[in-house]
Parts: C-alpha cells; structure tokens; sequence
C-alpha cells in the first residue's frame, strides 16, 4: 500500500505546496489574532460599546456591571487566541464553542440576528481549523512514548 506524499512532501512534513496546509495556516493566524484583538478591545472599546451585544438575562445572572462581565469576556477571548497559537486543535473547538456562547447570546438578547449569522460563519471555520489541525498540527507525544 502505497501512502500519498504528494501534497505534504512527505507522509509526516507539510509544505506549502498543499493547500491544506495553507488553508490551515490561514486560519490559524486569523483565529490566533481576531480573538486576541476582539478581546483586547473590550478593554479600550475602539470598535463599538461592546455592553450593548450583552441580553439582559445573562446580564442579569453574571456578577457586577455589564462592562465588568465584557472585562471578563476579553479576558477569555484573549486566552481563547493564545490557544489556537499554540494547540491549534484544542484551539480550534474552544473558539468554536466561545463562538456557540456569543451566538446564543445574540440570537436571545437586543435582536443582532445578523451577528449571530455572520458568528456562525465564523464557528463553521473554528471547527475547520480544529479538524485541519489533526492532520497538520498533531497532538505533540510526551517523551516517554518515543
């Protein structure tokens, strides 16, 4: 049985030859920088004044204002994004389920239904990157399994 190495180069090596592995390093960088800066400007609100995507029952069941609970919705955004940096698979199904949250939110709050659509989109791609991730970015294996 034959293995195909024609678009990795070699059975366990991508290269940028195979469209895989570019369709993955694409979305990795975009699902490593969009969370961070998304979450980064909850902080400084440059983009929109975020406490306004926020429905009132979730407002009402989390501690504090609804700034504070954008603070902590930053917070994890940003982690969110050094996740896929560095384990891009587990990565890939922690935005995809951030991405589920934020589309609950949405669909049962102020009426950003467009929102909730376009975040779907963007979940569709979360779950991309985590399964192009199993082939391109494979668990790392502990030293005690070589």
């Amino acid at each position: 049985m034959s293995s195909d190495t024609s678009a990795t180069g070699s059975a366990n090596r991508a290269t940028m030859s195979d469209p895989g592995y570019r369709a993955f390093l694409l979305l990795r960088v975009v699902f490593t920088a969009a969370p961070i800066l998304f979450g980064l400007d909850k902080f400084f609100g440059l983009l929109t004044d975020w406490t306004e995507y926020l429905a009132p029952w979730i407002d009402d069941i989390v501690p504090g204002t609804a700034e504070q609970a954008m603070y902590a919705v930053g917070v994890v955004e940003i982690v969110a994004g050094i996740t896929v940096a560095v384990v891009p698979g587990f990565g890939g199904w922690l935005v995809a389920a951030w991405l589920a949250g934020i589309i609950v939110n949405l669909l049962t709050g102020p009426g950003f239904h467009d929102v909730a659509l376009r975040d779907f989109g963007l979940l569709a791609g979360a779950v991309a990157l985590a399964l192009l991730a199993s082939r391109y970015a494979p668990a790392r294996r502990s030293r005690s399994s070589y």
